[in-house]
């Protein structure tokens, strides 16, 4: 476990560094500049102050390499619109974007296990076919549209929920509240993932039992219920658990559009500004938070991975 570790460790620092590369080369070649260098009031010798107080009379490989230097010691830089640090700027969203990221894996993880269970078990029954269709109506369905119609729907017309908004917080928190605001974030999100754990979790279901064990734990006189959930299911969950850890960016990157739809002040909107405002520093410093929660994630699904399945436990 320990060579497993310390080996995903170095290709993590490795992936990082390379992501750093990329998305720094990319966004100083690309042309224009930082929003107020090309502000239209501002006078040449105010652009080449802001020039030079930027850097970005230097070279691009002299920049990262300062970037590099100052990331290492754990500063990301200062953002160019805000004027703030841009640890502080990240520190301010990210919770929110995680906080959203995580309600949307436990509903999907929980649904889309239960629908695939019993899609499988009640395969080309009515039940099978509705929850299939559901779920590629699910997939198809842009997030965009689905979460306007939402908010007509629930916050227009029935006012029901809230359109926008993190919810209540601090001395005015209270759950109701909370939850009525997350309840349609979450539902858009889970609309990238759920479907496809549902499909995983039928494939991988109608697989495991059709295999020797289960008839034989059948043959045994063990009840159904033992026999779906206690043997079949562990079993068909491996390739499930591989499947989530796909699923985190892709979550992430639809939270750009989804926290822009109902006004979640996390990560996705930071990402929009900072875009907008041509702030290098914010892009790379979000870029490098991303990756490395990515990482993480990714390697924590690798350990449960490890944990479900013997024979990957033998490997690491």
């Amino acid at each position: 476990m320990l060579r497993f570790l310390i080996h995903r460790i170095g290709q993590s620092i490795i992936l990082l560094f390379i992501v750093t590369i990329i998305t720094f080369f990319l966004i100083n070649l690309a042309p224009g500049g930082p929003k107020g260098v090309t502000r239209m009031d501002a006078s040449p010798e105010e652009r080449q102050a802001m020039i030079e107080r930027y850097g970005l009379d230097k070279p691009v490989i002299v920049r990262y390499g300062e970037w590099l230097k100052g990331a290492i010691h754990g500063d990301l830089g200062i953002s160019y619109t805000s004027n703030e640090p841009v640890i502080k700027r990240i520190d301010e969203r990210l919770p929110y974007t995680i906080e959203l990221t995580v309600y949307t894996i436990i509903f999907s993880v929980v649904f889309g296990i239960i629908f695939g269970v019993i899609s499988a078990i009640r395969r080309g029954k009515v039940l099978d076919h509705l929850i299939n269709f559901v779920s590629v109506i699910g997939l198809s369905i842009p997030a965009f549209w689905l979460g306007i119609m939402l908010i007509l729907l629930f916050s227009v017309s029935l006012h029901w929920l809230p359109s926008s908004g993190v919810g209540p917080r601090g001395s005015d928190f209270n759950v109701l509240g909370y939850l009525a605001h997350l309840i349609m974030p979450v539902i858009i999100l889970s609309t990238t993932v759920l479907p496809n754990i549902v499909r995983f979790t039928r494939s991988s279901m109608l697989e495991v039992i059709s295999q020797n064990f289960i008839r034989t734990a059948r043959a045994k006189g063990a009840k159904e219920v033992v026999v779906i959930y206690s043997h079949a299911l562990r079993n068909a969950l491996i390739p499930v658990i591989t499947i989530i850890g796909v699923m985190i960016p892709r979550l992430l990157s639809g939270a750009v559009i989804t926290e822009s739809i109902f006004g979640w002040t996390g990560i996705g909107n930071l990402i929009i500004e900072a875009a907008n405002g041509r702030d290098y520093p914010l892009v790379m410093g979000i870029t490098v938070v991303i990756t490395v929660v990515v990482i993480i994630c990714n390697l924590l699904v690798d350990l449960i991975y490890s944990q479900v399945d013997p024979r990957v436990k033998n490997v690491a």
